[in-house]
C-alpha cells in the first residue's frame, strides 16, 4: 500500500522507513535560498491572489542545529562515516556555526537515513541549486562513495521563462545528483530515449542511410593505438539517451495545466524521466520532501508504489486533493495516512507545539479537514484579521459569497462567536464556521443561533449564519463542510459541458461514417 506521512521527515524515516526497502528515492528539499515560499491559491472573489506560507527556506543555528552537530560528531548509532564526521568538522572550522552549517547538517542528517533505507540497487537524486550544490556534493560524495556507492551524473536541468538581471547572466538551471548505493543499479535505457534530430547543428557527424533506407548519423570518434579510427552509428529511429543537460523540459508557467500554486512545483515530465530512468512497475519510489506531490503523482500513474512525507498539512492536503482529482476518491482508499491526528490526544498535541515553523499546523489541519481539502488557508502577512481560512459557494444568479473558517485551540467564550460574526459582516461574508477545539458553553450555542440562518437559494435550505464545530465532531462524528463549493461547481459544469461536446462529436462522426 502506497504511504503518506505527515511530519519531520527525519524522524519518520528513523522511526518507520526500514532498512532496504526502497529501490529510488528523489528529493527536492530547500535550497537554503533565504526565503519563504507562499502558495498562491487561484480562487474566484476578492481574495483571487491570497497566499499562505508553503514552507520556510530560512536557516539559523540553534538549538536542532546543535543537536544535529552532536549526532553526527558523535556517530549516532555508528551511522556516520568517518568522511561525513570529518567533513562537517572540517566545514565547521571554515563556514562557521551559522545558518549555512545549520541547513548542511539538517540534509546530511535526512540523507544518512536515505541511504540505509535504499535497496543495494537503489537510486538516489537530490534536486538543488547553485547556492549550495558544491557543498552538497561533498556531503553526498562522504555518504555514499566509502560504503560502495558511486556518483553517477550531475545533471543540469535548464529552463528559459522568468526574469533576467541585468547585473549578472540569467540564473536558469538546476543541479539534481544522481548516486547510486552500489554498482549494481537500474537504468532502464529504453525506458528514457528522446528524439534524435537529423541537423547536424543538434547531432553532429555526417547522415547516412542504409540498404533498409534508415537514416543515422556516422560519428567518428578517437584513433586508437594502432592507428584505427572508430566510428559510431547512430540511428535516428532509435532516439538516444539525454545528455546530462535537460533542456527539452521546461519548467512550469503561469498557464500550464498542471500548475497547482506551489511555488517550487516541478513538472511531471521531469519526474517521469528519473522515475522511468531508475525504477520498474511495482518498485517503491520515496520523496522525503514531497511538497505538492509531483513525484507522488507521476509514480501513481506509472505503476509504481510510493512513499511521501511532509512536514506541513497544506501539502498533504493539497497532495490528497491532486490523487483524487486526478484518480478519483478510489485512490484515496488505497493510501496509507500517518501523522495525521486521529483522536483528541494527537490533534492537542498538534496545537501544543511551539516550533516556529509549524506553528500553524493546526489551524490549516482543522480547516482542510473538515472542509475536505477544499478550502484556502489564509496566513497573509500581519494579522490574519479573524481568519485562519476561507471558501466560496455560489449564489442565485452566479454570484459567489464567502465562508469564513475561524479555529481556536485555547479557552473560548461568547465573546468569540461575537467577534467573528463582526468579521463575517466586514468581508462581506455569508456564514462563519468556528472550529474549537475545547467544548463550547451553552452561552456560546445560544450567542451563534442569535446570529440568524442564511437562506441558500441554489440548495434550497437554509444554514445557520454562525456555525460552531469541534475538533472532536470532526474526528469522531466525521462532521464535514456539506456545501458545494464554487469551483467544484464549475468545474462539474466544465465537464458535463466536454461531455456534452464529446457526444455532439461522435454523433458527427457517426454521421459522417454513415
Amino acid at each position: 500500500m502506497n504511504s503518506l506521512f505527515y511530519g519531520d521527515n527525519l524522524d519518520i524515516l528513523r522511526r518507520y522507513i526500514f532498512d532496504e526497502s526502497v529501490d529510488l528515492c528523489y528529493v527536492d528539499p530547500p535550497f537554503n535560498s533565504k526565503r519563504n515560499y507562499n502558495q498562491i491559491y487561484n480562487n474566484i472573489g476578492r481574495d483571487d491572489a491570497a497566499q499562505a506560507q508553503a514552507f520556510i527556506d530560512t536557516w539559523e543555528w540553534n538549538e536542532l542545529s546543535i543537536k544535529g552537530f552532536s549526532e553526527i560528531i558523535d556517530n549516532y548509532h555508528g551511522k556516520f562515516t568517518s568522511q561525513t564526521i570529518n567533513l562537517i568538522l572540517g566545514l565547521e572550522k571554515v563556514i562557521g556555526q551559522g545558518s549555512l552549517l545549520a541547513y548542511l547538517i539538517s540534509i546530511t542528517l535526512r540523507v544518512v537515513e536515505i541511504h540505509r533505507v535504499l535497496k543495494s540497487t537503489g537510486s538516489f537524486y537530490l534536486h538543488c541549486d547553485p547556492n549550495s550544490s558544491h557543498y552538497l556534493k561533498l556531503i553526498l560524495d562522504s555518504i555514499f562513495c566509502p560504503q560502495g556507492g558511486d556518483f553517477r551524473n550531475e545533471i543540469i536541468w535548464c529552463y528559459s521563462h522568468g526574469g533576467k538581471s541585468k547585473r549578472n547572466f540569467g540564473k536558469k538551471h538546476d543541479v539534481i545528483f544522481f548516486y547510486s548505493k552500489s554498482k549494481e543499479y537500474q537504468f532502464n535505457t529504453d525506458n528514457i530515449k528522446i528524439e534524435m534530430k537529423s541537423g547536424k547543428k543538434s547531432f553532429g557527424g555526417r547522415l547516412e542511410e542504409d540498404e533498409d533506407g534508415r537514416q543515422y548519423r556516422l560519428v567518428y570518434g578517437t584513433k586508437n593505438k594502432k592507428g584505427d579510427t572508430k566510428y559510431y552509428k547512430y540511428y535516428l529511429d532509435e532516439g538516444k539517451i539525454p545528455e546530462d543537460w535537460w533542456s527539452d523540459i521546461n519548467s512550469l508557467q503561469a498557464s500550464s495545466a498542471e500548475r497547482l500554486g506551489y511555488p517550487t512545483q516541478k513538472p511531471e515530465a521531469l519526474l517521469e524521466r528519473i522515475i522511468q530512468a531508475s525504477s520498474n512497475e511495482g518498485d517503491v519510489v520515496l520523496d522525503a520532501y514531497c511538497g505538492c506531490g509531483t513525484t507522488v503523482a507521476v509514480a501513481q500513474n506509472l505503476n509504481r508504489k510510493w512513499i511521501g512525507i511532509d512536514i506541513t498539512y497544506q501539502s498533504i492536503s493539497l497532495i490528497l486533493k491532486r490523487l483524487e482529482d486526478n484518480y478519483g476518491k478510489d485512490a484515496l482508499d488505497n493510501i496509507k495516512l500517518a501523522g495525521i491526528p486521529k483522536d483528541m490526544d494527537s490533534a492537542t498535541a498538534l496545537a501544543n507545539r511551539n516550533d516556529d515553523r509549524t506553528r500553524k499546523e493546526f489551524e490549516k489541519w482543522v480547516v482542510l479537514t473538515y472542509s475536505n481539502n477544499r478550502a484556502i488557508i489564509n496566513q497573509k502577512k500581519g494579522a490574519d484579521r479573524g481568519i485562519d481560512g476561507f471558501a466560496y459557494f455560489l449564489e442565485a444568479g452566479g454570484g459567489h459569497r464567502k465562508i469564513v473558517f475561524q479555529v481556536k485551540s485555547g479557552n473560548v467564550s461568547s465573546r468569540d462567536i461575537r467577534d467573528l460574526y463582526g468579521t463575517v459582516t466586514r468581508e462581506k461574508g455569508a456564514m462563519g464556521i468556528f472550529l474549537s477545539l475545547k467544548k463550547p458553553s451553552s452561552e456560546m450555542a445560544k450567542e451563534a443561533k442569535s446570529c440568524g440562518l442564511y437562506q441558500h437559494e441554489v440548495m434550497g435550505r437554509s444554514y445557520p449564519v454562525i456555525q460552531i464545530v469541534t475538533v472532536q465532531d470532526i474526528l469522531e462524528k466525521g462532521k464535514r463542510l456539506e456545501m458545494p463549493l464554487s469551483m467544484e461547481v464549475l468545474k462539474s459544469a466544465e465537464t458535463k459541458r466536454d461531455d456534452s461536446q464529446q457526444l455532439e462529436l461522435t454523433e458527427v462522426e457517426r454521421s459522417a461514417s454513415a
